[in-house]
């Protein structure tokens, strides 16, 4: 975890040391829930081991929106930053190991801490870059691209997540998904 916030910025090694001090470790089987839909997220978790989902129900469907795996955060950003209801779910695909903050004590070192700031608000634009390429990707790409362009970045997840998942967070129809997977070089 250290390695990884210090590739966003570099803070004093006793600043980190302390704020890393107040994580600690979470694991949760597969399949499990980790933040139910419409409850607020009180946590933030670096993943170390496993891969997450974030999905929307609309008619009892899943629309998958990220998944996340290690070294990365996860949670429902929007729920905890904001400490309201989350509008989506969070669910382990994997036997999942995180290390979690709570809400509290994250908001209380970020305020006595202006490197934290610094730090938590470069890694916040990098998240806001990531949403808007991909926000991009869907609308300026046909399937195929999309399709590509995910198996070029994420090529484990082609055998750890299911064809159905990655169609929904591709937006692409699983039929088509289908003869993607069977018929696209990558």
């Amino acid at each position: 975890m250290k390695n990884y916030l210090s590739s966003f910025y570099n803070i004093r090694e006793e600043i980190l040391e302390e704020y890393i001090s107040y994580w600690s470790e979470y694991s949760i089987p597969k399949k499990s829930i980790i933040t139910e839909c419409y409850r607020t997220e009180h946590f933030l978790y670096f993943v170390k081991d496993g891969i997450q989902k974030s999905y929307y129900l609309n008619e009892g469907k899943q629309h998958v929106m990220f998944f996340a795996y290690a070294p990365s955060f996860s949670g429902i950003v929007e729920s905890f930053l904001t400490q309201t209801p989350s509008k989506y779910c969070l669910e382990a695909i994997t036997d999942s190991t995180f290390l979690r903050i709570p809400y509290t004590k994250h908001a209380q070192l970020i305020k006595e801490n202006r490197e934290l700031e610094t730090l938590f608000r470069i890694i916040a634009e990098q998240f806001l870059i990531g949403i808007i390429e991909r926000h991009h990707q869907l609308m300026a790409f046909n399937a195929e691209t999309r399709f590509k362009k995910f198996a070029k970045r994420s090529p484990h997840m082609l055998n750890m997540v299911s064809q159905k998942d990655i169609a929904s967070y591709l937006r692409i129809d699983p039929t088509n998904f289908s003869k993607l997977i069977n018929t696209v070089k990558i």
